[in-house]
């Protein structure tokens, strides 16, 4: 976990973040990093399949929906996490149907991969 003050150089405006990812999901876009802000709307449970992930799903202030998908065997579980706590996020989209992805929202280990997070309460989880 990182200070809080070390993500403000990658937290875009929530309005440009939201119209990013308009634009991704409307273009049918993935692999793109992509900053941006949002309302839990929905917790599911883990995938424990593979690599185990934490999965939630938000809402951003357009409306859109993503589900985040936070790689738990690499970065801290956010056992705080409810719905309605606002979130917000590094990482990387890929495109679906119902929104979009966000992963890769953890410190890579092997450093060939931008480096994602979550913010939560005032904790940056990666």
């Amino acid at each position: 976990m990182l200070r809080a003050g070390v993500i403000a150089d990658y937290i875009e405006l929530e309005a440009d973040g939201d119209k990013l990812l308009a634009q991704l999901f409307a273009n049918v876009q993935s692999n793109i990093q992509v900053s941006g802000t949002g309302v839990v709307i929905s917790i599911l449970s883990d995938d424990l399949s593979g690599s185990r992930h934490q999965r939630f799903i938000i809402e951003l202030k357009s409306k859109q929906t993503l589900l985040i998908a936070h790689n738990i065997d690499l970065a801290p579980r956010i056992d705080t996490l409810a719905v309605n706590d606002q979130i917000e996020f590094f990482g990387e989209y890929e495109w679906n149907d119902k929104g979009g992805v966000i992963h890769w929202t953890y410190r890579d280990p092997e450093e060939m991969h931008e480096n994602g997070w979550i913010f939560h309460n005032n904790i940056i989880y990666q």
